[in-house]
């Protein structure tokens, strides 16, 4: 055998040698430590050793956490869509999912698995870790089906440190990017409830309402301005920042019910691929929650409080405002939440920590509602739901009909316009027959007893003051008499 073989022989031998004496302390320090240090310690002493280690890698980690304090932690959220198209062939675990109405299929890491991703020629090695520990001391939103425990979920990206500022300045942002063009496009619109128990954790599912403002019963030039107020707002986030208001607009709908509010919301949800949440005032217990609501809702959203008259009582809240002492205490109480608690949720500070939120809310009786809800800057656009118009059915003949024109139409529209029915009234005549000529004429039909039962209504109404007018004239003139009656009698004492 050669010098030079001879040689490597000694060095391996002097390698495997030292490789089992480190392997072998590490097994005694790791007894040592398990058999006579408490638990409480073992985390510390490990710590310790990894810190002291490394001070002399040339490897940087960064810890990327779920959540940043009560807020989602937008950088993990981007890193969760990024890397499910980035698992290798290599990666022995991986979990999938399709939800309902999605068109594809998710892929993510599970826990402990290792992911490496190659950007400007570097390399970033991705982890994901997930720690157990008690419920009562943390509680993760997300982990919906977990009773006694929950999860701390994160991530750890390693890299060299010369990379630090390509890292911070353009891998992560690069994410972020990929990251919502992928939420784009396999997105599916979704409606929230929130706990109000829970703020933070809202109950969700696929909004798979059809309407858009093609369908809406709606007159064409109110449309055209919602339309054009809609793409103005998506448009403006820089001068919103510019002219120092927070990036929302608020939007009233008012009017009858039946007149298309709800279809109305879905619409602008689906022309704005934004979410809604559908909150219920009524299950707060103080303004507190109201701040606590607000942030648990994300951007990008379409914020809902329906019957707006009925959440909250608003005019007993207009008396406690202006007369705000002990006795009505137990006013403010039995109200749980207050006009100013409310004012505070649509335009004071609490409002602006998020973006490109829409805030709506719905009443049928628009005169209730304090003066203070209505101005610009809380409620920016009033939109009356009116009554169906002849332009209203058209629609709704086209859509649920498949019709543009018939001889009926004339009849039906001048009907329509002394009835004052509603879209939803005028939709339901149309679905009760397939026959057209048969659904045209019940709705006809239907027109004429919704112009009597208002004839009657008016005639009762005209009636009914009448006999109010006759019976104050009739007391009138009975107090009349009796005034007369007691001058008289005076008189003839005398």
């Amino acid at each position: 055998m050669s010098s030079s073989a001879e040689s490597k022989m000694v060095l391996a031998k002097t390698v495997l040698s030292t490789i089992g004496s480190v392997a072998a302390t590490a097994m005694v320090v790791r007894t040592v430590v398990n058999e006579f240090l408490p638990p409480e310690l073992h985390e510390y002493f490990f710590f310790g050793l990894k810190n002291i280690f490394s001070r002399f890698s040339n490897q940087l980690t960064m810890v990327i956490d779920e959540f940043d304090g009560l807020v989602n932690n937008d950088i993990y959220e981007a890193a969760e869509m990024y890397l499910g198209n980035k698992l290798s062939p290599n990666t022995r675990r991986v979990k999938i999912s399709k939800p309902e109405k999605e068109k594809h299929i998710n892929l993510t890491m599970e826990r402990d698995e290792e992911v490496t991703d190659v950007y400007n020629g570097q390399k970033f090695k991705w982890v994901w870790l997930c720690r157990r520990v008690e419920s009562r001391d943390f509680y993760n939103p997300r982990d919906l089906n977990s009773t006694q425990r929950s999860e701390v979920r994160t991530f750890e990206l390693t890299f060299h440190k010369k990379n630090k500022d390509l890292v911070l300045n353009t891998y992560l942002p690069y994410i972020i990017r990929e990251a919502k063009l992928q939420k784009l496009e396999r997105r599916a619109i979704k409606i929230h409830t929130v706990d109000h128990e829970n703020m933070y954790d809202s109950q969700s599912m696929n909004l798979d309402h059809p309407a858009t403002f093609e369908t809406l019963a709606m007159d064409s030039e109110l449309k055209d301005k919602i339309l054009k107020d809609l793409d103005r707002f998506v448009k403006r986030k820089d001068y919103y920042r510019k002219v120092g208001k927070a990036w929302k607009r608020g939007y009233l709908l008012y009017g009858p019910p039946g007149t298309g509010k709800s279809s109305l919301i879905a619409a602008m949800a689906n022309y704005l691929s934004f979410d809604i949440y559908d909150l219920e005032l009524t299950e707060l217990m103080r303004n507190s929650d109201l701040r606590r609501l607000l942030v648990a809702t994300a951007n990008k959203s379409i914020l809902v409080v329906e019957d707006i008259d009925c959440t909250i009582d608003l005019q007993n809240n207009l008396a406690n405002r202006a007369n705000d002492s002990p006795s009505n205490s137990s006013n403010q109480q039995e109200s749980k939440v207050t006009l100013s608690g409310l004012l505070n949720f649509i335009d004071g500070l609490w409002s602006s920590c998020g973006d490109e939120r829409i805030i709506i809310f719905t009443t049928n009786h628009i005169e209730k509602l304090d003066p203070a809800l209505l101005r610009p800057g809380r409620m920016d656009m009033h939109i009356h739901m009116s009554y169906c118009t002849p332009c209203g059915f058209r629609l709704l003949a086209a859509n649920y009909l498949g019709i543009t024109e018939n001889k009926l139409f004339k009849i039906i529209e001048e009907l329509i316009e002394t009835a004052m029915v509603t879209p939803a009234e005028v939709a339901e005549q149309l679905l009760k027959e397939d026959e057209i000529e048969i659904s045209l004429n019940g709705l006809i039909n239907f027109l004429h007893v919704k112009i009597k039962e208002k004839e009657d209504a008016m005639f009762k109404k005209v009636e009914a003051k009448l006999v109010e007018t006759n019976e104050k004239k009739e007391s009138d003139e009975k107090e009349t008499e009796e005034s007369l009656e007691e001058k008289r009698l005076p008189n003839e004492e005398s």
